[in-house]
C-alpha cells in the first residue's frame, strides 16, 4: 500500500521555500542560482522538486515570459507551526513542554533567547489569569 504524501516540507524542499520568501518569488534559473550559492544542485533536479511542491501546496505558479514565475504557497510562520507540531507530537508525545525543556537543558538556548523566553512566558501567565478571572466573573 503507498503510503500518503508528507504535508510537510523536506529539507531540500525548506531550501527551495527559503528562497522563494526571501525573492518574494523567482524564476526556476533564479531558483537554481540561489541554491548553487551552497552547493551545485541540477536544474532538472530543482525542477522536479518545484512540480512535487505544486502539488503538496507549498508553492504557486504563474506564466511567465518563460517558463513560470513561482512563489511561496505557505508562510514561513506556518511552515514551521507545521513542522514543529509535528516533532513535538511524534518526538515529544505531544508536549511542548519536554521540547522547551529539551531546548534548555541541552544548552541550545542563548541568555537572550532564555531572557526571550522568560518574557513571554511571564507574559503569557499574565494573560492566563486575567482570562481565568473573567471567566469567573461571567
Amino acid at each position: 500500500m503507498a503510503r500518503a504524501a508528507n504535508p510537510h516540507p523536506t529539507d531540500g524542499e525548506l531550501e527551495i521555500l527559503r528562497v522563494l520568501w526571501e525573492h518574494k518569488g523567482a524564476t526556476l534559473g533564479q531558483v537554481c542560482q540561489a541554491l548553487r550559492a551552497d552547493r551545485d544542485v541540477a536544474t532538472t533536479t530543482v525542477a522536479t522538486m518545484l512540480g512535487v511542491m505544486l502539488e503538496k501546496g507549498l508553492v504557486r505558479r504563474k506564466k511567465a515570459a518563460r517558463g513560470y514565475q513561482w512563489s511561496a504557497a505557505v508562510s514561513r510562520d506556518a511552515a514551521a507551526k507545521g513542522m514543529v507540531g509535528k516533532l513535538v507530537d511524534t518526538v515529544f508525545e505531544g508536549s511542548a513542554g519536554l521540547l522547551v525543556s529539551h531546548l534548555v537543558e541541552g544548552g541550545k538556548l542563548s541568555a537572550e533567547e532564555l531572557a526571550d523566553l522568560r518574557r513571554m512566558i511571564d507574559g503569557n501567565s499574565k494573560n492566563v489569569s486575567r482570562q481565568g478571572a473573567k471567566a469567573r466573573r461571567s
